[in-house]
C-alpha cells in the first residue's frame, strides 16, 4: 500500500499522557509541517508536558474544548488542517464509575462535535480532499476475556462493561458512521494498556512507583490476577504513525504490546527494579496491599495486532521488562514534572508561565 505523510495535524488532548507522547514523537520525525494541539487542560492535561516544544515554529498550542464545534471548524480552516488525531477523552475507569456524565459529555458528544466540524470543513466546503480523521480508542470496548480465550481482534463484538468503555464504544460507532454515511476518511485504533513517560499518577505504574518513593502502600484491586496487555506509549505512537501514513480509510486497527501480565506481576516487576534503583533495606514488595475490587472489573484484556503487522509492518520495539525500566528511570529523573501534580501546584505553574488557569470539565 502506498503511503502519504500528513502535513498539517490537529491533535486533540495533546497535553494528556498519550497525546503528549505522540506530539513529541511526531515532531521529532516530521519537521517542516504543522502540528496544532487542542486541549481543555482538565485535570489530566498538563501543559508542562509540551514545554520543550513551545519554541518550535511547527507547533501551536490552543486552549479549548473539543465540544466547541465552531471553534474547531475555524481552527481547521485557518490552519489548513488535513489530519485530526483525536486523543481527547476522559479515560479513568474508576472516575467513570463514580461520575459517568463527564465521560458521555467528552467522549461521545465531544467526538461528535469534532466529526461535525471535520465534515463541514473537509466535505461540505471540500477544503481538504485528502484528509484523515483518526480516532484513538481502547481495547476495553470489547469487554472481558476468559483465561483461555483468544485475544481481541478487530472483528470481536463490542461488549463494554464500564461507563468509560461504553462511552468509547459509542464514539467508535459514530466515527464509523461518519465514514460510511458521509464519506469522511476515518480510521480507528484500539490499543491495550499504555505505560511510559508523562502518565498521570492515578494509573497503576506511576501510582505505585510514586507511592514507593513516598513510603506509601501499593494498592492492588482484588486478588491482583487481572490481566492486561501492556504497550509502551512510544510503540503506540509508532502504530498510529503507520495508520496515518498507510491505513485504509474506514478500517480499524488494533495496537498491542504483546505483553500480557497480571497486575500483581507488574507491581512485583516494578518493586524489583526499585530494589536496584532505590534499595530500602527490605524488598519494596512488602508494601503491596490488596484492596476491595472495583465494580465490574474486567478480568483479562489481550490484543491481536495481526492486521496492523501484516498490512503496515507494525511490531513493538521493546520488551515489557525493558520498557518498564526505561519508564522508572524517566520518573526518577523527572520529579519536577510529577511532584507539582501531586502537590496541587500545577494550576499556579500554568498561570505563571502562560497566564491561563487550568479549567475543569463542566
Amino acid at each position: 500500500m502506498s503511503t502519504q505523510t500528513p502535513q498539517r495535524l490537529l491533535v486533540t488532548g495533546g497535553a494528556g499522557f498519550i497525546g503528549a507522547n505522540f506530539v513529541h514523537y511526531w515532531l521529532a520525525r516530521h519537521r517542516g509541517g504543522r502540528l496544532v494541539v487542542l486541549d481543555a487542560l482538565t485535570y489530566a492535561g498538563n501543559r508542562a508536558s509540551l514545554a520543550a516544544l513551545e519554541a518550535l515554529p511547527e507547533f501551536r498550542f490552543v486552549h479549548g474544548d473539543i465540544r466547541d464545534t465552531d471553534r474547531v471548524e475555524r481552527l481547521l480552516r485557518e490552519e489548513d488542517i488535513d489530519t485530526i488525531v483525536h486523543f481527547a477523552a476522559e479515560s479513568h475507569v474508576d472516575r467513570s464509575i463514580a461520575g459517568p456524565d463527564a465521560f458521555i459529555d467528552t467522549n461521545v458528544l465531544g467526538t461528535h462535535s469534532l466529526l461535525k466540524a471535520a465534515r463541514a470543513a473537509w466535505l461540505e466546503d471540500r477544503a481538504a480532499p485528502a484528509h484523515r480523521f483518526h480516532h484513538v480508542s481502547t481495547d476495553e470496548v470489547y469487554g472481558s476475556l476468559g483465561p483461555d480465550d483468544p485475544p481481541f481482534r478487530e472483528t470481536t463484538p463490542y461488549a463494554p462493561n464500564s461507563p468509560y468503555a461504553a462511552s468509547k464504544a459509542a464514539s467508535d460507532h459514530l466515527v464509523r458512521a461518519y465514514h460510511h454515511t458521509y464519506g469522511l476518511a476515518t480510521t480507528i485504533s484500539n490499543c491495550s494498556n499504555n505505560y511510559g513517560p508523562y502518565q498521570f499518577p492515578e494509573k497503576l505504574i506511576p501510582l505505585c512507583l510514586i507511592n514507593l518513593l513516598d513510603g506509601k502502600p501499593l494498592p492492588i484491586y482484588g486478588d491482583g490476577q487481572n490481566v492486561r496487555d501492556w504497550l509502551h506509549v512510544e510503540d503506540h505512537c509508532r502504530g498510529i504513525e503507520l495508520i496515518l501514513e498507510g491505513g485504509q480509510p474506514g478500517r480499524t486497527y488494533n495496537i498491542g504490546g504483546g505483553a500480557e501480565r497480571t497486575n500483581l506481576e507488574v507491581v512485583h516487576a516494578l518493586c524489583a527494579i526499585m530494589d536496584e534503583r532505590r534499595p530500602a533495606g527490605a524488598p519494596h514488595a512488602r508494601r503491596i496491599e490488596f484492596v476491595r475490587d472495583r465494580p465490574g472489573h474486567d478480568r483479562r484484556y489481550a490484543i491481536d495486532e495481526t492486521r496492523l503487522r501484516r498490512e503496515l509492518g507494525y511490531a513493538p520495539s521493546r520488551t515489557f521488562e525493558d520498557g518498564l525500566q526505561q519508564t522508572v528511570d524517566w520518573y526518577l529523573a523527572h520529579e519536577d514534572w510529577w511532584r507539582p501534580i501531586l502537590s496541587g501546584e500545577y494550576r499556579d505553574w500554568v498561570g505563571r508561565h502562560y497566564g491561563t488557569a487550568r479549567t475543569a470539565s463542566p
